[in-house]
Parts: C-alpha cells; sequence; structure tokens
C-alpha cells in the first residue's frame, strides 16, 4: 500500500495557499484600521510656536478673526489681505507667520499706528523708526513692507548659512549682528525693542490667538 504523505499535500508550496493567505491579511489589516481609533493629526493638538523660525499654524481667516476682535472697526478685507501676504512671505522665507502677525500687531498698535510711523509708509514693525529725525522705512506697498518684516526676522532668527529666497529690500538686514540672536520672540527684548517685557508681550498675543483656531 502506498503511504499518505503529507508533505505532497503541504498548503506552504502551494502558490494558491499563499495568495490565499495573503489576501486573507490584508482584509484582516483593513478591519482593524477601521476598528482602532488612531491619533488624529497633530496640528491642532501642537501649540502656536514661539519660535521665530518655523511654519505658523493660523490660517488667514483666522488671524483675520483675532485681529478684529481687537480692532473691530477696522476693514475685513483689508485685512484678509494683509494676513495672506504674512502667510505668503513668511513661508518662502521660513519664518513662523504667527508670530510675524503678532508682532505686528504689537508694533502698530493693531494698525492704529499713532507714533512716529504712519500707514502709508507700509512699516508694519518699525523699521528704522528712532526718533522724529528718523520715523522709519518707506515701503511703496503692503507686500513690500510684509516682505520687509519677514527679511528683518530672518536676520534675527537665522544664521548666515540661511540665505534669502526673495530679493532684498530691508535696508537694516545687513545691520543685524550676530545674525540668529533671537531663535525665539523672547530673544527679541533687548535686541528688537528696548522694551524687556518685549517677548512677554509677543507671548501674550499668542495665547490669545490660540482662541482664534478652529
Amino acid at each position: 500500500m502506498k503511504k499518505f504523505s503529507l508533505k505532497s499535500h503541504s498548503t506552504n508550496s502551494s502558490p494558491f495557499w499563499t495568495f490565499f493567505s495573503a489576501i486573507i491579511a490584508v482584509n484582516l489589516m483593513i478591519f482593524l484600521s477601521g476598528c482602532v481609533s488612531l491619533p488624529k493629526s497633530t496640528e491642532k493638538s501642537q501649540k502656536i510656536s514661539r519660535a521665530i523660525e518655523g511654519k505658523g499654524l493660523l490660517s488667514s481667516s483666522e488671524l483675520s478673526s483675532y485681529f478684529l476682535s481687537q480692532n473691530p472697526s477696522y476693514d475685513k478685507k483689508s485685512i484678509q489681505n494683509l494676513s495672506a501676504l504674512y502667510i505668503s512671505e513668511a513661508k518662502t522665507e521660513g519664518i513662523n507667520s504667527d508670530v510675524a502677525f503678532a508682532q505686528m500687531c504689537l508694533e502698530t498698535g493693531y494698525l492704529r499706528f499713532g507714533n512716529l510711523v504712519v500707514p502709508e509708509m507700509h512699516n508694519y514693525c518699525g523699521l528704522g523708526a528712532i526718533d522724529k529725525e528718523h520715523p522709519g522705512e518707506w515701503f511703496k506697498t503692503e507686500q513690500e513692507g510684509v516682505r520687509a518684516h519677514i527679511q528683518h526676522l530672518h536676520a534675527y532668527a537665522t544664521t548666515s548659512e540661511k540665505t534669502l529666497k526673495n530679493p532684498l529690500i530691508d535696508k537694516r538686514y545687513k545691520w543685524v549682528n550676530p545674525r540668529g540672536k533671537a531663535p525665539t520672540i523672547f530673544y527679541l527684548a533687548g535686541t528688537w525693542a528696548a522694551d524687556k517685557e518685549y517677548g512677554n508681550k509677543l507671548d501674550k498675543i499668542l495665547d490669545n490667538m490660540e482662541n482664534f483656531r478652529k
């Protein structure tokens, strides 16, 4: 009598069973992925960064909503356009748009101005504003004013190894020495501004901006 050979009927050597096993494994993975609750994306769970270099979290509509909560009489379309400029210009140079926008709010009193700088200057961060003889830099358009602001932050936040993507229009960029001396907003106190509470003031604005994230 011929003996029955288990080896000759082994499923391990059958292409059919190999394929069938693979199908079962794939379907099992799909089933389990539908049952297990995976962590959601991290962007909402992240807190707005105080680092000057990096990516902002707030959208132009969120930045605008925060701004209008502080200056409700300002034209909505105008601040939406300015918010969008801050995001696009900051993204190009690798600068945190949330920080740049917060600094604009602080420096201009939410675009109320009132000191040396006037709205027509498109100077959103007090560049060169020292006294009546030196009221600050002038820029032809909003975009140029925002770009100069971003470029000046770039000089403060990055080392000389990192170069600008857009043509340089910030006349004071070269005077930032050493480059990269302010990796976070707290290093702007005593460097960008003489006010020792400057970083804390920006920190408070950024805290308030958290409430407008959707």
